[in-house]
């Protein structure tokens, strides 16, 4: 299915639910349909590059967007978390972050040269004992048993270089990414294990202390974020 209707667009989705009846969905890629927004959707309804798909997928088709330094030429190519888009161009760069409600927000960065940060997923072995580390963006790199799950690498783009290793521990600074507490900043006080079916939790104190589930929480710095968050918010 190439398009779905606007009342069924997912909630991360920052676009309004009137106007066209339909809208285009997104094509299985690095990001999950529910933590993704089309890129076509992205330069027309967001950055206002187009008017509309046909315009979008000229500028497409000639490389003049890049996602994580790559030039995507599919209108509906997958954009999540942490991506980060370019115009060469015009030299304007923006980032994928949460807002406090739960949407995925470009936020305008100063620099064009910028580093991303994922998140370790899974790790798996291969054939003569090599670690991959499977990132949550999709992206698989050799590593070593000296990362672990839950772990957050900032790497450079595009050849995704390890530049630093942020470990899931207590006392390192996290973002949450998910539930009531999206978008919000915090140290690390406490990891509980559940022993049981249940989501192991972490305990966080920024603003007021709160506890959500380890799988909302990203890791991204020790006492300082080592992306920049900042920048204005593309409404």
């Amino acid at each position: 299915m190439t398009h779905q209707k606007r009342l069924a667009i997912p909630k991360s989705w920052k676009v309004g639910k009137k106007g066209y009846k339909w809208v285009s969905t997104t094509r299985p890629g690095p990001h999950s349909k529910a933590r993704s927004l089309p890129l076509g959707i992205i330069i027309r309804d967001i950055l206002k590059l187009v008017d509309n798909s046909r315009e979008g997928k000229r500028i497409l088709s000639e490389g003049k967007v890049l996602v994580d330094g790559i030039p995507r030429k599919d209108l509906r190519f997958p954009v999540g978390l942490f991506d980060v888009i370019s115009l060469p161009l015009i030299n304007e760069t923006y980032r994928v972050l949460q807002d406090e409600k739960g949407r995925l927000t470009l936020y305008k960065l100063s620099e064009t040269n910028v580093n991303k940060l994922c998140r370790i997923n899974n790790k798996t072995i291969l054939k003569g004992g090599k670690v991959q580390l499977n990132l949550n963006d999709g992206t698989n790199i050799l590593g070593s048993n000296e990362y672990s799950t839950k772990d957050s690498l900032i790497l450079s783009v595009p050849d995704k270089k390890i530049i630093k290793h942020l470990k899931f521990k207590v006392g390192n600074l996290a973002m949450v990414v998910g539930g009531q507490h999206s978008g919000e900043i915090g140290t690390i006080k406490e990891i509980k294990e559940v022993k049981s079916s249940r989501h192991n939790t972490v305990a966080i104190s920024g603003e007021t202390d709160f506890e959500t589930i380890e799988d909302y929480v990203f890791v991204i710095g020790e006492d300082k974020p080592e992306i920049r968050l900042g920048g204005e918010a593309i409404e």
